[in-house]
């Protein structure tokens, strides 16, 4: 058999690696599938491209991972030439956050097969036998009936919603992903982060699956929180590091900073077995303290990042976040303390949320921003999945996932107007307060304002919804001099 993984073009140089994608071209490996694959994002190969080589070659199976901001503006699209091309006997099966939260309408929309609900680590396995036991496509179609973590096309055309497949408890039984199938040399060296090395090659790695926060803006694929052991965890740092010189680990676990006896055994083992090297994660801010911000930087790490998300404590409680505001303010202290850079993340645009709420979590970044990144305050939107979404939905905002699709454009453009602002006061807001603080990070930094209207000018544009590509401001200022400013105490 023969897959191939379609990474879709994210209209941008600076990429992160497709680590689900990854997993699964593991799955499929060990399945005995010859597997291939099509980064888009690194190549921007166009759909005719991508079209041709479907034409060329036989693929038993085609996937593709998305998320939903993605699906309009560029899947949708990628996905009806992939359902074009291909042969009649080859099945086209989609994956990841996107899909597993609105797996009907997806399925659909693109003319996919099946739609992996959730983890599907194992699920492509069971899918790859299908195919194989299978005498024929309707043969197939009708084994599918048999494997949970599913929702497919019949061979009559019926869209079938199977039973949710059991989250993965295991994750050390899980092989690792399967690097060598897509350009490493690329993805280790594109995207740059606080606290790096000119020449340092950064990578993405997981510790762990889940969380266990249940905040409203968001969408989780499992529910609960599992770990990989820290033996596990440095056994893949130590390979990223001897056969592709990675030396700056980001941790893309949902949250990995959730238990103390977890963080300090694993930044023991990377003290021990990897001195030198630098690594981020996400952190809980109420497990936050000196033992851990200790622990942390004394293995290596630069940065942490933190959904902080508002000083209001009406707006946290509405996000469900489990926090006051007094544990932000301390966290982010702690890690100036211990000189670890901190992603000042916050969201506005909730019920409750107004000019004034925006003007303090623009104080708070200014009292507490060590300029690690460019920081502006992004508008709430409630994606499919989300609690947030049911809300907008419930009240009359949204009617369903094509009406939301229909509405969004960008993820800075604020789509549902819970606060009852009239819109054009909302954006004059967004962009007063995002542009002292674009003009705050560069006083204190590089004095590069010529960068900072750039920057300016490229937010208006999205305020006045003319450009539907922006996908955020790229700029960490002097990575040579963040490194300096973090080795050490």
């Amino acid at each position: 058999m023969k897959a191939l993984i379609v990474v879709h073009d994210n209209h941008q140089e600076s990429n992160v690696f497709p680590l689900g994608a990854a997993y699964i071209a593991s799955s499929l490996m060990i399945s005995e599938v010859d597997v291939e694959t099509f980064c888009m994002d690194v190549f921007h190969q166009t759909n005719q491209e991508l079209s041709e080589l479907i034409l060329n070659k036989s693929f038993d199976i085609i996937l593709l991972g998305f998320m939903a901001p993605r699906f309009r503006r560029t899947v949708r699209e990628l996905c009806l030439t992939i359902d074009k091309a291909r042969g009649v006997e080859s099945f086209f099966i989609l994956g990841g956050y996107g899909p597993s939260a609105m797996p009907e309408y997806v399925i659909q929309e693109t003319g996919a097969d099946i739609v992996c609900v959730g983890e599907a680590d194992y699920t492509i396995t069971s899918i790859v036998n299908a195919i194989k036991v299978g005498n024929s496509r309707a043969e197939t179609q009708g084994l599918l009936s048999e494997i949970n973590g599913i929702v497919y096309k019949n061979s009559f055309g019926s869209v079938i919603t199977n039973d949710r497949a059991p989250k993965i408890k295991k994750l050390d039984d899980l092989p690792l992903p399967r690097w060598d199938l897509f350009p490493m040399d690329i993805y280790t060296t594109n995207l740059k982060f606080a606290g790096m090395g000119s020449d340092e090659r950064s990578f993405p790695i997981i510790s762990s699956r889940g969380c266990t926060d249940r905040c409203t803006f968001c969408f989780r694929l499992e529910t609960g929180i599992r770990w990989r052991s820290p033996e596990n965890v440095i056994n893949e740092m130590k390979i990223l590091n001897l056969k592709y010189g990675v030396t700056y680990f980001y941790f893309a676990d949902e949250l990995a900073i959730v238990s103390r006896k977890q963080i300090l055994r694993l930044t023991s083992e990377i003290k021990k077995s990897l001195p030198g090297i630098h690594y981020r994660m996400d952190c809980r801010v109420t497990l936050f303290d000196d033992e851990i911000a200790k622990a942390l930087k004394d293995s290596g790490c630069v940065f942490l990042n933190m959904g902080f998300e508002s000083t209001d404590q009406n707006v946290l409680d509405q996000m469900n976040k489990r926090v006051d505001v007094n544990q932000n303010a301390k966290t982010v202290e702690i890690a100036i303390k211990y000189k670890i850079g901190t992603g000042l993340n916050f969201i506005w645009g909730m019920p409750g949320d107004n000019e004034k709420t925006l003007r303090s979590n623009a104080e708070f970044i200014k009292k507490y921003n060590q300029y690690d990144q460019v920081r502006t305050i992004r508008p709430v939107t409630p994606y499919p999945g989300s609690p947030l979404y049911d809300v907008a939905v419930s009240q009359g905002h949204l009617s369903g996932p094509g009406d939301f699709f229909d509405k969004f454009t960008n993820s800075d453009r604020y789509m549902v107007n819970f606060m009852g602002i009239p819109e054009q006061d909302i954006y004059e807001m967004l962009l007063d307060v995002n542009t002292d603080l674009i003009y705050d990070h560069f006083k204190n930094t590089n004095k590069d304002f010529t960068k900072a209207e750039e920057m300016i000018a490229a937010l208006t544009n999205v305020y006045k919804n003319e450009n539907f590509l922006f996908t955020g401001l790229k700029d960490t200022g002097d990575n040579s001099a963040l490194k300096s400013k973090y080795d050490g105490m």
